[in-house]
């Protein structure tokens, strides 16, 4: 079973660092079942959408904002996770949203220097009070495109940034002095790690340039506390109902067997993306 949440430890070096990797955060079974879930749930797959990279490839993803009584719900609603999560952010959270990265082999894009903050901002979220659980589907690694982050990074504050094509990226003059001294990390994991980082840590990723696929999970989560004041394509609060982490287990293994992995998800129409839109308008300015 999940090995539950992070102690005071964890969330000091969250703190100082920006990030903190919790190795088996989640065990062969439990990640095992999400792997087999998503990789062949047919609405997950119908309702992914690509973004494309400035070298050619794409990245596949789908998102959803409310975790449901799913596979994914199970993980994203488990005490592991958002105790987690309120441990980081010093009170209670709810579900932002929640999306599957989907890196093929030889063809996953990559993504560009970015705050998720840098997102999240153009929706009404007044301060950068989240924090993004990101787990390990399969084993990732630099050769599939591993995260990487630069450490400390979040106590830059929010860096400005610009949509480019299909992805918003952070002001690259800035990121490339901090770049010069911040230690760059390449975040390597074994399927059921989980990376908990802050929403203003600068990150990136490269393309999937191996024979293996890098899938993983992120689960974001914002302070009751720092309700949007404004409607967007994300939820404003909305009360999270927590689980048990044993219900990972006797909740997806029936799911999957009954109605496939992503039957009660509400997919997120990326069309909607009001924080990109608000980005648009400002490249075109």
């Amino acid at each position: 079973m999940a090995r539950g949440p992070i102690g005071e430890r964890e969330v000091r070096q969250y703190r100082e660092d920006g990030f903190v990797v919790v190795r088996g955060m989640f065990d062969q079974a439990e990640i095992e079942l999400l792997r087999r879930s998503a990789k062949h749930d047919k609405a997950l797959d119908n309702h992914s959408f690509g973004r494309a990279d400035d070298q050619g490839g794409v990245v596949r993803l789908s998102l959803w904002n409310h975790p449901g009584n799913g596979i994914y719900g199970m993980f994203a609603r488990c005490r592991s996770l958002v105790d987690s999560a309120q441990a980081l952010l010093a009170g209670e959270v709810y579900h932002y949203h929640s999306k599957m990265i989907m890196k093929e082999p030889r063809v996953g894009g990559a993504w560009a220097w970015h705050q998720d903050y840098g997102y999240w901002y153009q929706n009404g979220v007044l301060f950068p009070l989240l924090t993004s659980a990101f787990i390990a589907v399969d084993r990732a690694t630099r050769e599939n495109g591993c995260l990487q982050v630069l450490k400390g990074s979040h106590l830059a504050g929010r860096v400005e940034h610009i949509l480019t094509g299909d992805q918003a990226g952070a002001d690259p003059e800035r990121v490339g002095e901090l770049a010069k001294r911040l230690e760059l990390v390449h975040v390597e994991m074994e399927p059921g790690d989980v990376i908990f980082f802050d929403s203003n840590l600068l990150h990136r990723s490269d393309q999937n340039r191996s024979e293996h696929p890098r899938w993983s999970m992120i689960c974001c989560y914002n302070a009751a506390r720092n309700d949007p004041y404004k409607e967007a394509h994300h939820p404003r609060y909305t009360p999270l109902e927590k689980v048990d982490d044993a219900r990972i287990l006797e909740v997806g293994a029936r799911r999957f067997a009954e109605d496939g992995a992503g039957a009660d998800v509400a997919w997120l129409d990326p069309g909607k993306d009001t924080s990109a839109s608000s980005l648009a308008e400002k490249a075109q300015q």
